[in-house]
């Protein structure tokens, strides 16, 4: 633990101030049982999903926006790192605090402040959890569409940071697609609005766009007014089996001719289902070299239509052991073994580099296998699942986390999967977004000239360089 705040780096002028004025002054602003210092306290913080740990100096919890900005005021005065922090399940290092300073934890900023059913919006502040969320809108027979598989731990403030995406994206679109408007604290500690309560809004710059998946680099999130739904009269899902990845994931493109758009379509290779059945016995064939996963929704009538559309294209293009869920249990059973996966693929090692790269949807059958390709190559463990109804795969290699040589194979395999993804006319990262995990990176899919305007509009929201640094871009 450091005596005095003194930072240098990221473009910061230095400065240096007590710990124990800076420490007095944010529970002046905050009370004292809100800011947490003991080791052992603020180490959880430190990390994310990626588990390494890089802890802060100190948790701050506001409660407001008042609260937030008078935070950010005493950071730049005193030129200290402050990174904002929701549910911290984040795979690149998002909201880890590299360069120490202090977190922003988000968890008492919990409230909806307004619901609209006539306009279909929601006003929330960050730290709600987008379950909740969710169920909000449901309990007034609306629909909140974003829906990531860490929805019951990851806030709707986070989500929106990284522009989170999500099964029901094939239809519904990503995160972005349902903010309205925004309220956001800058570095400074100005607070801005963003957008509005309507659907339509061309006054000025877009900046609520450009808040959705900066990564709380640009500004602290306090508000969000949220695009709500009608609640769709009815849902069904299903599962086939085929003989091979690249089976299924041609199915992808043979819904379109047929002028159908599903909700959710989700593969899952061999590795993923032998993990998933060891783990949790779901009962599934062991002749499934691949799984696809298919969802609808709309009217009763329209989803009885397209569940038996579903059946019938998987059947001609290679699924069998076709299953249709039956009712809503059967549904939610179904979708669990997708919801299953991540953490049983542990079964293969004791690391899993989990990536999110994504294509055009028809380039899928060729980036699997490629990908599969690559791990042969380098003789590394790699595992293939996710949205691939929107191109999205999730890449996991899987390693020795003891084992360095293991490492470095699986890192090359990374950095030869997303030049893949880029050549294949796609990106680095569909949801996840780029944290300091894939910053080395960054310039696979971003020139350099709009690599220079990004780092300019960085340096206009946070001319000190005090907000969630050592992020995104490397000098």
């Amino acid at each position: 633990m450091f005596e005095s705040i003194h930072f240098q780096s990221q473009g910061r002028r230095t400065t240096t101030a007590s710990k124990t004025e800076v420490l007095d002054k944010l529970r002046a602003i905050v009370g004292a049982e809100n800011v947490i210092v003991d080791p052992e306290k603020v180490e959880p913080y430190g990390a994310d999903a990626v588990k390494e740990k890089f802890p802060p100096e100190a948790v701050v919890f506001p409660e407001s926006t008042a609260q937030m900005s008078a935070i950010l005021k005493l950071a730049n005065e005193h030129l200290f790192p402050v990174t904002a922090r929701g549910g911290g399940v984040g795979y690149t290092g998002g909201a880890v605090p590299i360069d120490g300073g202090i977190v922003i934890g988000t968890d008492r900023m919990n409230k909806i402040l307004e619901l609209s059913v006539d306009d279909l919006y929601m006003v929330c502040q960050p730290g709600l959890t987008t379950f909740a969320v969710q169920q909000a809108a449901a309990e007034v027979g609306l629909l909140f569409a974003p829906d990531p598989a860490s929805y019951k731990d990851s806030f709707i403030g986070g989500n929106i940071a990284e522009n989170a995406g999500g099964m029901r994206t094939p239809k519904y679109g990503v995160t972005k697609h349902h903010v309205l408007g925004l309220e956001v604290v800058t570095a400074t500690g100005e607070i801005i609005h963003t957008g509005g309560k309507t659907v339509k809004n061309v006054v000025g710059f877009d900046l609520t766009g450009l808040m959705c998946g900066s990564e709380g680099m640009l500004g602290i999130i306090t508000e969000a007014t949220l695009k709500l739904l009608p609640m769709p009269e009815a849902t069904s899902t299903v599962r086939a089996n085929f003989r091979s990845m690249e089976a299924a994931c041609k199915v992808l493109t043979k819904f379109t001719p047929e002028g159908l758009l599903p909700m959710a379509m989700e593969v899952i290779d061999k590795y993923c289902v032998e993990a998933v059945e060891q783990n949790f016995a779901f009962g599934l064939s062991k002749d499934a070299n691949a799984i696809l996963l298919v969802a609808v929704d709309g009217s009763t009538e329209e989803v009885e239509k397209n569940a038996h559309l579903i059946e019938r294209v998987m059947a001609e293009n290679g699924g069998f052991d076709i299953l249709r869920a039956k009712s809503k249990e059967e549904e939610d059973k179904l979708w669990d073994v997708r919801r299953a996966i991540s953490p049983s693929l542990m079964k293969y090692g004791t690391l899993k580099i989990n990536e999110d790269v994504v294509v055009p949807r028809s380039k899928v059958p060729e980036l699997v296998a490629r990908i599969e390709e690559i791990g042969r190559k380098h003789s590394t463990f790699v595992a293939n699942f996710g949205h691939a109804g929107d191109g999205n795969i999730h890449v996991n290699f899987v390693v020795d986390r003891d084992d360095p040589d293991e490492i470095a194979r699986a890192r090359q395999c990374v950095s030869e999967t997303f030049q893949l993804s880029v050549d294949l006319g796609g990106t680095i990262s569909g949801e996840h977004g780029i944290g300091y995990v894939k910053a080395p990176y960054l310039n696979y899919a971003i020139d350099r000239p709009t690599l220079e305007i990004m780092k300019g509009l960085k340096k206009v929201f946070d001319p000190n360089g005090i907000l969630n640094p050592g992020k995104m871009f490397l000098d």
